[in-house]
């Protein structure tokens, strides 16, 4: 087995989680753990059936979050940590090239690859999806954001691991695909384009914005701005070829164009809100 913990945070996830835990496998890691935020449905007994422990976590709207607060309160035993969503499952090329990667690297962490599975197929166009997710325990944690409940997300997802040293790149993918149908996705997003909002407002007078990655700095130039819908959508459905996937494709990009306007919109209500005048 690795010498890696898997962590997998949740929150009502009985749709997603058995197949994510078999995915894994029992010979990959070391240490499995689910981190649940007071599921109210079958998680905790699912996670249970398949032998995984249980860690709970009650957020009280402020930092750390969900990723963090278990770095900090239970340090993995483990010279490595990937934080797997349970709508992930890891495919048998990741596993493998994972193998390879973490027996001879002097990286601090990794960059991952996924797939992007919408109306039930694999996109073969859009932009590219990476997290990164995989890192030497107490080399790094998730940027700190004080976040001063802005939303009722408990758990970091548009926030980057912050880590000492170069980071590599493991190229092949994990699947990324969510049963929680269409209703859910759109809910989801709702929440994450509150986030940004905050976030971006925030940001404006932040004092360090050297670690932000190139796709950060980019995102927050283009988010003040009416364009930034059409822009994904062009750089999406055109550029990265989401028109090969047809019909999905196009309605996959209409719907990120939509979450992108949405936190358009949300910045502008903020600003008069708050008597904040445009940067």
């Amino acid at each position: 087995m690795l010498d890696l913990t898997i962590a997998i945070p949740v929150r009502n996830e009985e749709k997603n989680l058995a197949a994510c835990l078999v995915a894994i496998g029992t010979n990959l890691a070391q240490k499995i753990i689910v981190i649940d935020s007071g599921s109210t449905d079958s998680t905790r007994a699912i996670a249970q059936a398949h032998g995984v422990e249980v860690v709970d976590f009650k957020w009280n709207g402020q930092f750390p979050k969900k990723r963090n607060w278990f770095l900090q309160n239970h340090r993995p035993a483990t010279k490595w940590i990937l934080f797997l969503d349970a709508d992930e499952y890891l495919t048998e090329p990741f596993k493998n090239e994972l193998r390879s990667a973490l027996s001879n690297t002097t990286v601090s962490g990794f960059w991952l690859n996924y797939t992007i599975y919408f109306m039930g197929k694999n996109l073969k166009g859009g932009y590219p999806l990476k997290k990164l997710a995989l890192f030497q325990v107490g080399l790094g944690e998730y940027e700190r954001i004080e976040e001063k409940e802005w939303s009722k997300l408990d758990m970091e997802i548009h926030e980057h691991p912050v880590l000492q040293g170069a980071v590599g790149q493991i190229r092949s993918r994990i699947h990324h695909q969510d049963f929680r149908g269409i209703a859910h996705y759109v809910v989801k997003h709702q929440e994450y384009a509150t986030w940004e909002a905050a976030r971006f407002i925030q940001a404006q007078s932040a004092a360090d914005k050297s670690r932000w990655t190139l796709k950060q700095r980019i995102k927050y130039r283009l988010m003040e701005s009416v364009l930034i819908g059409p822009v994904f959508f062009i750089g999406s459905f055109v550029f990265m070829g989401g028109f090969r996937d047809g019909s999905r494709g196009l309605s996959f990009a209409i719907l990120k164009m939509s979450y992108f306007n949405l936190i358009y919109c949300k910045i502008r209500e903020l600003r008069i809100s708050n008597n904040i005048p445009a940067s």
